[in-house]
């Protein structure tokens, strides 16, 4: 009897050890982070910058790294996937980067690289200043009144955004500090861009003319030549639980 039971326990045991093997798999390996360049430098706002960093650097998916506008002018984007231009002002990090530093840019996206921009940055992405890239075949509204203001603003996604940027819902509330009002540009030379959202609400202080914002572009994307740009005029970085907008829109514009 002794022997008898010994030898069920022993098949039991067998059974268990191959049933554990077979539940048990092996981990995928993680994907390569994608390489993220950070402009911070001349223009680039001291107190904004450093949350955006924060921000995309929370992401596992991303290597963040500090860029200079003369690293930039050297030739130093080669070694990234997607650059990130963040709020400030625009024309200082333009002019910062001086005619070489912005042809460097262009020249990057237009080889494969992916460009993104927040409120300053995407001003800094149109066509539309002597110190723009001119990656975003689109024009600035009433610049006139581009210090409109801050706070919270209403946006509506697009079917396109919703699905580039991982929402399922149609509006949103997000951060706003007088980024550009964006509307397509007249340039036959690039491509119509997509707006993944626009403005459903408006801040207009300052003397902004009311019913202006209301209906321009919020976030906007494009191609040029084999890259991709994306344009942020409000700030996900700054909203909490909007962040991962951001890092979605990285995400597409390294094509990756």
């Amino acid at each position: 009897m002794h022997t008898r039971l010994m030898a069920v326990l022993a098949s039991v045991c067998a059974i268990a050890a191959v049933s554990c093997v077979h539940v048990t798999k092996a981990q995928p390996l993680s994907k390569t982070p994608l390489r993220i360049a950070v402009y911070e430098d001349t223009g680039a706002s001291a107190k904004s910058t450093p949350k955006l960093i924060k921000a995309v650097e929370a992401s596992p998916s991303f290597r963040v790294e500090r860029i200079k506008a003369k690293a930039i002018e050297d030739g130093g984007l080669g070694a990234y996937d997607v650059v990130v231009f963040p709020g400030g002002s625009g024309s200082a990090q333009g002019k910062a980067l001086g005619d070489k530093g912005r042809e460097q840019v262009r020249a990057f996206v237009r080889r494969g690289g992916g460009c993104v921009g927040v409120c300053a940055g995407a001003y800094l992405a149109t066509n539309d200043y002597s110190w723009s890239f001119g990656i975003l075949n689109a024009k600035v509204v009433d610049k006139q009144h581009w210090a409109r203001g801050f706070g919270d603003v209403a946006i509506t996604l697009s079917p396109v955004g919703r699905a580039r940027l991982g929402r399922s819902e149609e509006h949103l509330t997000i951060y706003y500090y007088q980024g550009p009002l964006l509307a397509p540009g007249s340039d036959k030379q690039l491509p119509t861009y997509d707006a993944w959202a626009i403005f459903a609400g408006e801040i207009a202080k300052k003397g902004a003319p009311k019913g202006v914002m209301i209906g321009t572009t919020a976030i906007a994307a494009a191609r040029f030549g084999k890259g991709r740009v994306v344009c942020f005029s409000p700030h996900p970085e700054l909203t909490k639980g909007l962040e991962g907008m951001l890092h979605e829109g990285i995400i597409w514009a390294s094509g990756k």
